[in-house]
């Protein structure tokens, strides 16, 4: 069926729904196992329901469902990504059709990383208007077959939620049934969904007029009410900010300011000032919504893309707070999914340019300090996968080394990590520099290191031991100590720590020779895997009843 499977190639696709026939007739079969999530949420810190100020990316790029729709991927040069996910929360799909199910790879990528993901339901102009009519104005029955399709859809597809966006006028009848529609959906979704949300678009007015509020106020209060959060439009002024913050109370975090990254209409700050809107957002504690980001990549250009993309989420980063994983074993190659050549071992397997974000890893903080250390993506050269993390920077004059800060953690350490590395150092004099990681826990009267006679560690930073072998009983699964080639030097390492608590993983850079001169270095990190050693030891579970379907043999 076209539905699920491109007419040209005969590949699986993700797709939308077109108005509420096709939405109410919707079933789950066969044809569209494709399109369910095969990723769980990963768990990470602080969570969804903490009062911190929000993140929200409301990804709207040319209509939807380009190249991101081929559920296996395409062989398409320079795509969008999207990588900052530790900056964010929640990752809105966008597109004009009625039902927008977020393609499945952009699922698979945000679960791996720990951010939710909401589909739209949409309806506009005088479509929308018949649309509303038919299930709003109809009745508690109709109003609540809706909400119970989209809740259906939602868990069956393995996402969190949805953004509700009704641009048009109601009737008296229909509007009167649009906040008991949005506490149904959202009741139907919690109970569906783990963790599931439903927010709300300023739109609608109570009395049923459209007119955007670009604030919380009396007249969309109700909507807001009825749901987990309002997502306002784009053209609002500080005291609206004022004014929301204080209506909203207790839930301002539930409160998304809209930021238009393609500053239309009357804005504070888009594209390379969209810094200056979200320093206003985070004054009045309130979270942001940022749309359309993609301006990078439609705006600036496929070409430098990568570096652009650093730049304009590097200026955001103060105002962005990041989140910390809280579950082992922590691995990634940092594949952004997509690259020129599929790397495997160090070796550039296959040549041509791919695209699937389902293969994107785990992705690390970006950090950058201002002319002493960039973080970025290198595509020419990879341990696996289509991409490494690049660390370029400077070690200042007298001083030793750089820490690069890559992931923040939170959760109680195991008796003894087991810590793997893969890098490659590139320059004139590789030679010149040693690369190592660093662990650091939270200060702690009780954490330790090692035996129970030795001392705490200044600051918490703890250099695990080196393994010139990997321990007897896992020697197998960790091949990897000996596994460096094509350039790449491979190092383990092994940290025993007592009630201690893990806070951050960092990749330290020193000098072989202290000197009076300041000196630069370009490291490549090809994989990074951080292990409890006793899960590692313990035997797998077996797998049982397994079935294969939708084959096709060439």
């Amino acid at each position: 069926p076209a539905r699920y499977f491109d007419t040209k190639t005969t590949e699986p696709i993700s797709f939308f729904l077109s108005g509420l026939e096709e939405l109410l007739s919707w079933q789950p079969n066969s044809d569209d196992e494709f399109n369910i999530s095969a990723v769980p949420l990963a768990k990470r810190q602080p969570l969804l329901q903490s009062r911190r100020p929000r993140t929200l990316v409301c990804h709207d790029m040319r209509g939807g469902y380009l190249e991101d729709r081929f559920i296996q991927g395409s062989a398409t040069r320079n795509p969008y990504v999207f990588y900052h996910w530790r900056y964010i929360d929640i990752f809105v799909y966008f597109s004009h059709h009625t039902v927008t199910i977020p393609p499945v790879v952009w699922t698979n990528a945000a679960h791996r990383n720990g951010v939710s993901v909401l589909g739209t339901f949409i309806t506009e102009w005088t479509d929308g208007e018949k649309l509303c009519e038919a299930f709003l104005a109809g009745g508690e029955e109709a109003y609540s077959a809706v909400a119970k399709q989209l809740a259906r859809i939602a868990q069956h597809y393995r996402f969190d939620g949805w953004l509700v966006n009704i641009e048009n006028t109601l009737s008296a009848a229909a509007v009167g049934n649009l906040a008991p529609f949005l506490r149904e959906l959202t009741a139907q979704v919690h109970s569906a969904v783990p963790g599931g949300l439903v927010i709300w678009y300023d739109s609608v007015l109570q009395d049923g007029t459209l007119r955007w509020q670009n604030e919380l106020n009396e007249e969309n209060r109700v909507y807001f009410d009825a749901c987990d959060g309002l997502f306002t439009n784009y053209n609002w002024k500080e005291e609206q900010l004022q004014h929301t913050s204080r209506l909203a109370g207790p839930r301002h975090a539930d409160v998304y300011v809209g930021v238009d990254v393609f500053s239309r209409g009357d804005v504070v700050g888009g594209g390379f000032d969209t810094d200056k809107s979200l320093r206003l957002i985070r004054q009045h504690n309130l979270s942001a919504a940022i749309f359309a980001p993609g301006w990078v990549y439609e705006h600036l250009g496929e070409e430098n893309f990568l570096q652009n993309e650093n730049r304009f989420w590097g200026l955001l980063a103060d105002y962005l707070p990041t989140h910390s994983i809280c579950t082992l074993p922590l691995a990634t190659s940092f594949s952004l999914g997509m690259g020129t050549s599929r790397f495997l071992d160090g070796k550039d397997e296959e040549s041509g340019p791919w695209y699937d974000l389902s293969m994107q890893e785990i992705q690390p903080l970006y950090p950058e300090r201002q002319g002493r250390l960039s973080t970025s993506c290198c595509l020419q050269d990879a341990w696996c996968g289509g991409s490494s993390l690049r660390l370029q920077g400077t070690i200042p004059p007298g001083e030793e080394s750089v820490a690069v800060r890559l992931f923040s953690l939170q959760m109680p350490a195991p008796p003894k990590l087991f810590l793997t590395l893969l890098y490659k150092l590139e320059g004139p004099q590789p030679d010149d520099f040693t690369v190592a990681l660093e662990v650091t826990t939270w200060d702690s009267g009780t954490c330790l290191e090692g035996n129970p006679t030795s001392l705490p560690e200044p600051n918490g930073r703890h250099h695990p031991r080196f393994l010139p072998a990997p321990p007897p009983g896992l020697a197998k699964l960790l091949a990897a100590c000996h596994r460096g080639s094509h350039g790449w030097t491979s190092r383990c390492y092994e940290l025993a720590l007592q009630d201690c608590s893990l806070r951050d993983l960092s990749v330290i850079v020193s000098r072989q020779e202290p000197s009076p001169q300041e000196t630069s270095f370009t490291c490549l990190l090809g994989e990074i895997r951080v292990l409890d050693t006793a899960s590692v030891a313990a035997s797998p579970p077996q797998v049982h009843s397994v079935t294969a379907s939708q084959l096709w043999w060439q």
